[in-house]
């Protein structure tokens, strides 16, 4: 009997009439699981680790060894039955416990998300950074265009500083 694969992750699907279908069907929740809500453990690891836990599941680094040869760049994950490897797709996106940030397969590679624990990103271009300190109101009276001109300086450093303006 021919197996047939779901198009996009390449999920077994049933098929009519085939014995012990539970098989297929577990099997296909098993990648389901992995991908849904995906977490990984890092992006950094080339060898599986010795204290993984069934459900834990990592990004394979590239030169991957022992069970995770030739599976470079795939997500790995530890299950009852062993390590299954999922390919990734262009937009699949996962977090990285290890630094706290989420990455999106471009097709190609993992990038990092947009999204970043040190500020939000565009084009790679830090644009939204940390909280910055209040600028001080201008309060009026005879010195008011020198405050103003203070206010319009803090603002204009404020916004180069989260990288919205050069």
């Amino acid at each position: 009997m021919s197996t047939t694969n779901s198009d996009r992750f390449a999920l077994p699907l049933l098929q009519a009439g085939q014995a012990q279908k539970e098989l297929t069907h577990n099997e296909a929740l098993a990648l389901v699981d992995m991908l849904l809500h995906a977490q990984v453990e890092s992006m950094a690891v080339a060898t599986p680790p010795g204290g993984a836990v069934v459900g834990q599941c990592w990004v394979v680094a590239t030169s991957g060894t022992g069970a995770w040869a030739g599976q470079d760049g795939k997500l790995a994950c530890l299950t009852t039955g062993g390590w299954r490897f999922v390919a990734p797709r262009k937009g699949l996106q996962v977090l990285n416990a290890a630094d706290g940030n989420s990455y999106v397969h471009d097709g190609a590679a993992w990038q990092m998300g947009a999204v970043r624990t040190n500020g939000v990103y565009f084009s790679g271009n830090r644009i939204i950074t940390t909280r910055q300190g209040a600028i001080t109101d201008p309060t009026g009276g005879s010195v008011t265009d020198t405050q103003a001109r203070t206010a319009i300086a803090s603002i204009l450093t404020a916004l180069r500083n989260h990288g919205l303006i050069a």
